[in-house]
């Protein structure tokens, strides 16, 4: 990569971080959206609401049943080296309903991981440098090195095992069928965000 590119995407980023919020903020905003019968994004149709809804249900979830194993746990406590963990995510995506809590559990075991979260429709820049087979797929976790202030990992928008199932899915049907997304909605509450779990500890060897 070229130094030019190099400066602009750190530029990008640090625009980014500026208007970045806490997860503990990102959660508050969710439930008042919730409580308001709105959305994050500059779409706001019925549908995406419902989904904001559905999700601030599952975040609930998911932040008080979230385990890590103790392997996983001495992982991450071990892990030396400051980093942001820079989340691009919406309230109405599914995916991050489920990986968002996970994200935050890992980030909370160690003070040298600064987790911040911004909304991919006020990010367009930072979405476009990001991009995942071509498409602003979220939620899109930018790791970046504070000594340096370069991207030295991503992970998203879908943990491994689950990438491949969407994947091969697509690859045999063109498609994502409604049926399709259940299954997977399935996956991701037998998973109890293990394999979240798994991919970012993988993030901090």
């Amino acid at each position: 990569m070229e130094l030019a590119e190099q400066t602009m995407i750190k530029d990008i980023i640090a625009t980014s971080l500026d208007q970045s919020m806490t997860y503990e903020a990102y959660r508050t905003l969710v439930q008042e959206l919730v409580e308001n019968q709105s959305t994050t994004g500059h779409e706001k149709t019925e549908a995406l609401v419902n989904y904001t809804m559905l999700n601030d249900r599952r975040m609930k979830r998911w932040d008080k049943t979230v385990k890590l194993s103790d392997e996983f746990k001495s992982k991450i406590e071990s892990y030396d080296k400051p980093v942001t963990w820079l989340v691009i995510t919406e309230s109405w995506c599914g995916d991050a309903a489920h990986i968002m809590p996970v994200i935050n559990k890992v980030a909370e075991l160690n003070d040298t991981i600064d987790l911040r979260v911004v909304l991919r429709d006020d990010n367009d820049a930072l979405m476009n440098e990001f991009l995942t087979n071509g498409g602003k797929a979220i939620p899109k976790l930018i790791m970046i090195d504070n000594s340096t202030e370069e991207v030295v990992n991503t992970f998203g928008p879908r943990p491994s095992i689950a990438a491949k199932m969407v994947n091969d899915y697509k690859a045999e049907h063109g498609k994502l069928t409604p049926e399709f997304k259940e299954d997977l909605q399935r996956w991701y509450n037998k998973d109890k965000g293990q394999s979240t779990v798994e991919d970012l500890v993988d993030l901090l060897v």
